[in-house]
């Protein structure tokens, strides 16, 4: 159950003894925990339906995130398929289908066809929750999903007397979640990205003076781009590589640099410093996060008067303006590189199944948001940094945000940075 104390606010009346209508949606980008979150969510409400919490259990699945529910596509899971979602805990991707829609944003919903003209998609999606009789409506997906949660959490409560119950589930590769200190697929994400590297790496030895750059996903926050390069440097550690006298070893298969959002950039002093490693080693392998130099480059498309790519929630799209190009073609020449290449290891390590950490901490999340759900408390699920000492709880709703930034002065981090050099 969730903590009975001060620090939860109950928003709504309790469900306990009642028959409770679920309904669940994932948003956003893909992570490694949304078909685990889906599972265990589910767990935890059959567990409160055979423990008598509640007198009855229906749960309905709304297909491509906030898009379903706007439009009304959804379907209940029948009884006879319950035993079988804890299979769900080891499937990458979503198994109810992801999308990105800001229900504030009007004229993107009215011009993707989710609502007519002159609707309020956040009263079109309040009636259709009422509609399917929903109590409880869990919404699993990152800072965006949970700010969008929250402002049709406020819009039920004022508008429609706080009909539904919203339990928000934070996933996020970035970890860039204010104020909760680990998302859901995060962990996944950058174990991932190391073994997608440990393939890699061996391009280093197809050609002389080879620039190998390793781009990881991270739009504002560099956590992503350091725990991977923690992760390969683990894995590296642990090989046996067959002597120290082979062009290709240790030294050379390393981490030379890691540039992520938070940190400064001087590329001209980056490239004479990786210009030494270069003659050494032969090659020079850098890990950077998408969202490095962004600003730079956007400055530089629009001075050339070019029209900057966003999507719905106004970020640039990154994968557009392409920041490994950018990045390879003017390092490439401080290094003298003979051949550049430039790994996305996005898609693969964000597309993976939960591994054993990720899938512990969902299933924490989700067993105190199904406890608070059914006590009448909204919240996203996760350890409150802002709140010292406190279990999971459901995080007020309004507190929640994106753009938490990687913590440069973690010791593990800057060891990392002496070791290869950087600082």
């Amino acid at each position: 159950m969730a903590p009975n104390d001060s620090s939860y606010v109950r928003s709504h009346s309790s469900i306990a003894g009642k028959h409770v209508n679920v309904g669940m949606m994932t948003s956003g980008g893909l992570a490694p925990c949304l078909s685990s979150s889906v599972a265990q969510l589910s767990k935890y409400w059959i567990e409160a339906l055979a423990q008598g919490k509640i007198s009855g259990l229906t749960l309905r699945m709304y297909v491509d995130g906030y898009s379903g529910i706007l439009t009304g596509h959804s379907f209940v899971v029948p009884e006879s398929e319950w035993e079988g979602m804890d299979k769900l805990n080891f499937l990458g991707g979503s198994p109810i289908g992801n999308s990105r829609v800001k229900l504030t944003n009007l004229a993107d919903c009215e011009k993707r066809g989710f609502i007519k003209a002159g609707e309020n998609p956040l009263e079109v999606a309040s009636q259709q929750l009422l509609k399917d009789e929903i109590h409880v409506l869990h919404t699993i997906g990152g800072d965006d999903t949970n700010t969008q949660a929250a402002v049709l959490s406020k819009y039920l409560m004022d508008e429609h007397n706080g009909s539904v119950i919203v339990i928000g589930m934070p996933k996020t590769i970035d970890n860039d979640v204010i104020p909760i200190a680990q998302t859901f697929g995060a962990d996944t994400a950058a174990n991932q990205g190391a073994i997608f590297f440990q393939n890699v790496v061996n391009e280093s030895t197809a050609s002389p003076r080879m620039l190998v750059l390793h781009e990881v996903m991270g739009r504002d926050c560099g956590y992503l781009t350091a725990k991977t390069a923690q992760y390969y440097r683990d894995i590296l550690s642990k090989q046996n590589l067959a002597s120290s006298i082979f062009p290709s070893n240790q030294s050379s298969r390393d981490i030379h640099a890691i540039w992520i959002p938070e940190l400064k950039l001087d590329l001209i002093a980056e490239g004479a410093r990786l210009k030494k490693v270069m003659d050494e080693n032969g090659c020079v392998n850098v890990f950077f996060g998408e969202g490095t130099g962004v600003e730079e480059i956007v400055r530089d498309m629009e001075s050339n008067g070019e029209e900057v790519p966003r999507d719905a929630f106004g970020h640039v799209t990154l994968n557009k303006i392409n920041p490994g190009q950018y990045f390879s073609k003017r390092l490439a020449n401080y290094v003298n590189a003979e051949k550049t290449i430039v790994q996305k290891s996005g898609y693969f390590a964000r597309s993976a199944a939960a591994n054993e950490f990720d899938r512990n901490l969902i299933g924490e999340c989700a067993k105190v948001g199904v406890a608070s759900a059914i006590e009448g408390v909204s919240g996203c699920m996760g350890q409150d940094e802002e709140k010292e000492g406190l279990p999971i709880r459901p995080i007020e709703f309004e507190r929640v945000k994106g753009g938490k930034a990687f913590d440069l002065k973690q010791e593990w981090f800057q060891i990392m940075l002496k070791e290869i050099g950087q600082i």
